[in-house]
């Protein structure tokens, strides 16, 4: 981790967990917020792609090179990983707004996949914990994109948590 990051994130990163995405643009895009943000990306398979789509590596430009993802190989996997974490997820199916948490470094925040969201068994641990959240819209609309969310929630609780300058960065 680059010292700007450390200083932003701390020295424990925020996770940004992606259960069974389906879009390789968002994965992409998501990539290329967790490099911007100094967070850590993780991968809940099965994916609706291949790691190496042409999309995904487009969307992501060249900060792939720069991120190590971590991948875990299911739901179960993700439930071990998990239990040693505070853990948000995102979820339509909450009526608890996403800037009311008290956000800490080595937070995770995670996502469902665009066609399914959470699947039962991850919704069900976060309604048990009582950490399901949601970003607030107005009726009808049912859903935001997955990458507009993740960026919304992210940079919330960076807001909480870092003392990000709000000038832009030195290189920018």
């Amino acid at each position: 981790m680059s010292d700007q990051a450390a200083r932003i994130v701390g020295a424990q990163k925020l996770s940004v967990v992606l259960v069974e995405p389906d879009i390789p643009q968002n994965t992409g895009n998501i990539a290329r917020l967790c490099y911007a943000t100094g967070c850590e990306l993780v991968l809940v398979r099965p994916f609706g792609f291949r790691l190496t789509d042409a999309s995904l590596q487009r969307a992501g430009m060249d900060y792939w090179k720069n991120l190590e993802p971590i991948i875990l190989a299911d739901i179960d996997e993700f439930m071990e990983w998990a239990a040693k974490r505070r853990v948000y997820y995102l979820s339509a199916h909450s009526d608890r707004n996403y800037a009311q948490v008290s956000y800490q470094p080595g937070d995770a925040l995670v996502f469902g996949s665009e066609s399914r969201g959470l699947p039962a068994m991850v919704l069900a641990a976060g309604k048990a914990a009582n950490s399901l959240i949601t970003l607030p819209m107005i009726e009808p609309a049912r859903c935001l994109n997955v990458s507009s969310a993740a960026a919304a929630t992210v940079y919330e609780a960076l807001r909480q948590i870092s003392h990000w300058s709000s000038s832009p960065p030195e290189n920018g």
